[in-house]
């Protein structure tokens, strides 16, 4: 392997670490590097779970240095997620590409919208609901996002934070913590499915993993010192970007050069 692959996979691993951390959506730069690497992909697909995997262990342990939030806060949500993200994992195969992205697409920008129309419960939570039980519906809700989580990663964590802000009522510091600490559970989950199909490539994602871990150190450490509001706006910034790059308004990697 060359020096500058090497470096590619570092510094994609940063970007994606720290988007990812910090707001959503940082897998299709991780995703576009594996494939433009010559990696199909599902293999792309699976081999992207390692660093997703070790980013939101150092995010979550990050976070809880930090005194963000507990672990049984997180876990009760990631339960049904994890089952979703099992099934979805497995049914990680050929999807119509386009269509799938619109609907996705579609729905980022349902998310910044309802950021505006509530935006004092995106910041300051709601602690009633957030001591709260997950019910039935709750449930359900995590139980879709886990199984596209487990499906495809891209753009999961945008609607994890919605699940977690609007459902759980957590604010949006906690939200991302919450969200690092899901995401590591049905992570590991899906990854297992993904090296038993033999669809991951592990020189490329162990590397990728060293830009993943130092972007998830920067990004929780920034969440906690610059507070709720700006992460809203960095969400809202990057839910724009994913947006156009699925509308096809504008292509990220002729952004970065892959």
């Amino acid at each position: 392997m060359t020096w500058y692959l090497i470096v590619l996979l570092i510094i994609s691993g940063i970007l994606t670490g720290f988007i990812n951390t910090l707001a959503g959506g940082g897998s299709v730069i991780s995703l576009s590097v594996f494939m433009m690497l010559g990696l199909p992909p599902q293999i792309a697909n699976g081999t992207n779970r390692i660093g997703i995997l070790f980013q939101t262990l150092f995010a979550s342990g990050s976070f809880r240095h930090y005194k963000v939030f507990s672990l049984n806060e997180g876990t009760r949500l990631a339960i049904p997620a994890v089952i979703g993200s099992i099934i979805g994992a497995q049914l990680a195969v050929d999807i119509d590409k386009e269509v799938f992205n619109y609907v996705i697409a579609f729905l980022l920008l349902f998310i910044m919208v309802m950021m505006f129309i509530k935006p004092a419960q995106w910041i300051k939570g709601n602690e009633n609901l957030a001591v709260k039980k997950p019910g039935w519906v709750q449930m359900l809700v995590f139980f879709g996002i886990g199984f596209y989580g487990g499906f495809i990663q891209v753009g999961v964590g945008y609607f994890l934070i919605a699940g977690i802000v609007l459902g759980a009522g957590y604010n949006l510091v906690k939200a991302n913590a919450i969200k690092g600490w899901i995401m590591l559970l049905f992570t590991a989950f899906a990854l297992i499915i993904f090296v038993i199909n033999k669809q991951v490539i592990w020189s490329y994602g162990l590397i990728h993993t060293i830009g993943n871990v130092i972007g998830a150190l920067v990004g929780s450490r920034l969440a906690v010192k610059k507070g709720a509001k700006f992460v809203r706006w960095v969400i809202v910034v990057f839910i724009v970007i994913t947006a156009a790059d699925l509308f096809g308004l504008i292509n990220l990697k002729d952004w970065l050069h892959i």
